[in-house]
């Protein structure tokens, strides 16, 4: 099993972060804590495939963002003989998803996938990684479905010159050749529970 610090005792469940009810003051201005709180969002880290030898500095770089220490439960990887996989879920400030993507892509031999929950006023975030592609990046709804903006589409289609070129466009908006790629190496972590860990600070 994961672990961060003491391990959950119950796998797949995480420990409640709502904070108990807190005043705001007389005037109706939001207090610190509360602020704090709202911010507040979780996701999953899925290191789809590494070498075992980059294992503990995935570790290590993981534990830097979330600010605490991070012990991974490594499985072999049936996709890719020869290489490990692990997956573990976070709850921490929004933005997490990104600072952990910046954090991995250090090894652009990992394959890796992270996503972050929409929370209130903010979309969600998926961003992957697949060796001998650019990093792929999306919003995402509270559901999980990525969003492409109105000014992205309207670039797509600014100097589309035929069908063909759009569909390729919004292939790559949508990142199906990437989903495509981690497919069978998502196959492999179906069933299994996600331990989690929060974010200090």
């Amino acid at each position: 099993m994961s672990r961060v610090g003491a391990p959950v005792r119950e796998p797949g469940v995480s420990v409640p972060v709502v904070p108990p009810r807190v005043r705001a003051s007389a005037l109706g201005k939001t207090t610190e804590h509360e602020r704090r709180w709202r911010d507040v969002t979780r996701g999953v880290v899925y290191v789809h495939a590494a070498p075992a030898p980059l294992c503990p500095h995935v570790e290590w770089a993981i534990s830097g963002v979330v600010g605490t220490r991070v012990s991974l439960s490594w499985t072999a990887q049936p996709a890719a003989p020869g290489l490990l996989r692990a997956d573990i879920g976070w709850r921490g400030p929004v933005g997490t998803a990104g600072k952990l993507a910046k954090a991995l892509t250090a090894w652009p031999m990992l394959r890796f996938e992270i996503t972050e929950e929409a929370s209130p006023g903010v979309d969600g975030e998926r961003i992957c990684q697949v060796p001998g592609r650019k990093v792929w990046r999306s919003s995402t709804s509270a559901n999980g479905d990525v969003v492409v903006n109105e000014d992205r589409l309207r670039a797509l289609l600014a100097g589309a010159t035929s069908v063909d070129v759009v569909q390729h466009r919004l292939n790559d908006l949508l990142g199906t050749d990437v989903d495509a790629e981690l497919e069978p190496y998502r196959r492999a972590g179906e069933g299994t529970a996600v331990t989690w860990l929060h974010q200090v600070g």
